[in-house]
């Protein structure tokens, strides 16, 4: 999957400590990207929007883990 031009945004939840962080492009037409941030230029994950929200939508309802 191509993932050139893709803009990375740190999610919301990430803290500034430098922990587990993820980043997500959603700018693509039809692929998310998921990636380590602190790996940015490791592997990236891609998903169809549908099958992201659908993540998205449960873990806001299961709430945070841990």
């Amino acid at each position: 999957m191509d993932l050139i031009g893709a803009h990375w945004r740190k999610s919301s939840r990430s803290g500034s400590g430098g922990g587990n962080c993820v980043e997500v492009a959603d700018n693509l037409p039809g692929v998310v990207g998921v990636r380590d941030s602190k790996d940015p230029t490791g592997p990236a994950l891609a998903f169809e929007p549908a099958t992201w929200q659908g993540f998205v939508d449960y873990a806001k309802r299961i709430g945070p883990v841990g």
